[in-house]
C-alpha cells in the first residue's frame, strides 16, 4: 500500500518506516556490517527525523529547520530549503511534493525538484507528527491536540478535530478509517471523511507511538510501559505486553512479527496475534527509534546501527557511527542510508 497515490519502485522509501502499512522495509536487507561509508553529508544541525528516498534523491529535515535535498549516489546538495521553525517531522512524499510538519505550526508542500515553497497549512502549534496521505488528502495531528484533514494538492482545509491532548503520532490512514495515538493517554479511530471519532481506548499514559494497523488489530506503544494490541473495529485490548519502560518507538510489522523498541534499551518481538514474546535483545540505554524489518534481519538505529536476526534477535552485526542516532534507517538495495543526531547523513554499504 504506497501513500504516494500511484506506483512507486522498490527502491523507493517515501515515508516514515518506507508505507502507510509500516513495514519497514519489506524487502533483503544486508546480513553483514557495512564495511564503508560511501559518503556523509552535513546537514548543519541535529537530525531527529528519517530521511525518505526517491528517484535517487534523499530528504532529510534537520532540527534548524531546514530540508535537504542530497544525491543519494554523490552525497552533493541539490537544494535546501529554510522553514520557519525546528522540525521534528519525518517528509513524505506526495506526487512531485514533499510534505513536512515544523514547530512554527505549519505544514509545507515543498516541490521537490526545486526546493519552493507550494502551499502551507498552518495550525496552532508545533507539528512533530509525519503527514500521511491517502486518498490525495494529507492528515497530520499538532500539539495543539488537532488532527487536520487537508487536500495535499492544495493545503486547503478539509475537516479538523479536536482531541484530548497533543498529537505527536504519525497516523495510519486505513481506506475508511485512521488510527493514532494522543497526549492524552488514548488510542482513537477516527472516520477519515469527516474526523468523527469512532472509538477511544484509554492507556495509562501519553502516546507519542505511531500506530500500525494488521488483521483487524491496531498496534501501538504508551508510554505507560505497555505494548497494546487493539481491535480496529471496536477499540477493544486484544492483549497487552509490559516492558521496563514507557515505549515511544513505532513498531514494524514483518511476517508473524510486530518489532518496537523501548526506553528499557530492548528491542521486542512479539508475536502479532497474540502478544507473546518470541525474544528480546538489548541495543541500547534507550531505544526510541522505529525498528524496520525484512528478510529475516530487523534494524534498529540505538547506540549506533544494529541488525538482528528476527527469528531468534541474535545479532547480526552491528555499525557504531560518530553521534547518537534515533531515526529510522532507509534500505536501498545495497546503500543503508542514516542520519544522527549530530547532524550527519550518512550513506553505507
Amino acid at each position: 500500500m504506497s501513500l504516494t497515490g500511484n506506483s512507486t519502485p522498490a527502491e523507493d522509501w517515501p515515508t516514515l518506516l518506507k508505507d502507510n502499512a509500516r513495514s519497514g522495509g519489506q524487502k533483503p536487507y544486508p546480513t553483514r556490517s557495512p564495511e564503508r561509508s560511501i559518503w556523509q553529508f552535513r546537514a548543519g544541525s541535529s537530525v531527529r527525523s528519517a530521511p525518505i528516498l526517491r528517484d535517487g534523491n534523499l530528504y532529510v529535515t534537520s532540527v534548524a529547520g531546514a530540508l535537504h535535498a542530497i544525491d543519494a549516489i554523490t552525497g552533493t546538495s541539490k537544494w535546501k530549503f529554510q522553514a520557519g521553525g525546528q522540525v521534528h517531522s519525518t517528509p513524505s512524499l506526495f506526487a512531485d511534493q514533499i510534505l513536512f510538519g515544523c514547530d512554527d505550526g505549519k505544514v509545507y508542500a515543498i516541490n521537490r525538484h526545486d526546493g519552493t515553497k507550494l502551499w502551507e497549512a498552518p495550525t496552532g502549534a508545533e507539528v512533530w507528527s509525519s503527514p500521511v496521505i491517502r486518498n490525495h488528502i494529507a492528515f497530520f495531528g499538532s500539539a495543539d491536540a488537532r488532527v487536520y484533514a487537508v487536500e495535499a494538492a492544495s493545503g486547503k482545509e478539509r475537516w479538523v478535530q479536536q482531541l484530548g491532548g497533543r498529537v505527536y503520532s504519525t497516523i495510519y490512514a486505513a481506506e475508511r478509517q485512521l488510527y493514532l495515538g494522543c497526549g492524552d493517554g488514548r488510542a482513537y479511530c477516527l472516520d477519515s471523511s469527516s474526523g468523527k471519532i469512532l472509538w477511544s481506548t484509554a492507556t495509562g499514559n501519553g502516546i507519542d507511538s505511531s500506530p500500525a494497523v494488521v488483521d483487524d488489530l491496531v498496534l501501538i506503544g504508551s508510554e505507560d510501559f505497555f505494548f497494546y494490541a487493539i481491535s480496529a473495529t471496536t477499540g477493544q485490548v486484544r492483549w497487552k505486553h509490559e516492558t521496563g519502560l514507557g515505549i515511544a518507538s513505532s513498531p514494524a510489522v514483518w511476517g508473524d512479527l510486530t518489532f518496537f523498541g523501548s526506553k528499557d534499551g530492548f528491542l521486542y518481538a512479539l508475536e502479532t496475534q497474540t502478544g507473546k514474546l518470541r525474544w528480546k535483545t538489548t541495543v541500547g540505554e534507550v531505544v526510541t527509534a522505529p525498528p524496520g524489518a525484512g528478510d529475516g534481519v530487523v534494524c534498529i538505529q540505538a547506540a549506533g546501527t544494529f541488525a538482528l536476526d528476527t527469528g531468534s534477535g541474535k545479532i547480526v552485526w552491528r555499525a557504531a557511527l560518530a553521534g547518537a542516532i534515533q531515526s529510522v534507517p532507509v534500505l536501498a538495495g545495497e546503500t543503508i542510508y542514516l542520519a544522527s543526531l549530530s547532524g550527519e547523513v550518512y550513506a553505507l554499504r
